[in-house]
Formats: C-alpha cells, structure tokens, sequence
C-alpha cells in the first residue's frame, strides 16, 4: 500500500460502525482503495468519490483530494438510496478540502482521540 510514502487511508468513526455492521473489513476497504487510486471509482469532484463495496451492496464516499489522505466518511446501502443528494455531495466537497488541509499534527489528534481510525498500513 505504501506505493507513495505521503498516502495514508483513514476511516471515520462514523464509518467504523456503519462498516461493522455491513460486515465490510480493512481488507476489503484497502483493496478498494487500491482501485480508486487506480481510478476505479466514480469521481463526484471536489475530491469526493463513490466506491462499490460488500460485493456492490453498498456504496462508500472517499474523501481524497489532493490524493495525500484517503478518508472513508459515508456508507450507504444500494438498496436503500441509490445516490446521495447534491446537498451532501457540497457538504463532502466542503470535508474533503478540510482534510487536504490537515497536518500530520491534526491527524494524530484525531486518532489518538479514536475519531479517525488508520488502515492500509
């Protein structure tokens, strides 16, 4: 996973819980990952991007712009909406430059406060 020394790929705590319960693992998430940075996902801009998970039952938001931070924030089941809405979508748009922002000081905050959680390693 470490193709870029500087690429790091986090999962919210929201997104640790709503990954539990769908039975998704780092596993499946960091094989994932591996398929956006190949640009296997659906790029929503802004640095916002969907991916298929659980054998396409449910859809993960990515927040990565700028590619440094890779950051799970949102899951949803296929079955249940087949999109987020374009109020959302500007709400992630606005996260995802908050991340790209973030320090290496910021992120170790957030996970010594277990707010984000790091995989991929």
């Amino acid at each position: 996973m470490n193709d870029h020394a500087v690429t790091r790929v986090f999962k919210t705590a929201w997104f640790t819980k709503a990954a539990k319960k769908a039975h998704i693992d780092d596993d499946e998430l960091c094989y994932a990952i591996r398929q956006a940075m190949l640009g296997q996902a659906d790029d929503l801009g802004g640095g916002v991007y969907k991916k298929r998970l659980n054998r396409n039952m449910h859809r993960g938001i990515i927040l990565a712009k700028g590619k440094k931070h890779w950051v799970y924030v949102y899951l949803f089941a296929k079955q249940d909406r087949p999109n987020i809405e374009e109020d959302e979508l500007i709400a992630f748009r606005a996260q995802a430059d908050l991340y790209a922002r973030k320090t290496h000081e910021d992120l170790a905050k957030e996970l010594a406060i277990s707010q984000l959680m790091e995989i991929c390693q």
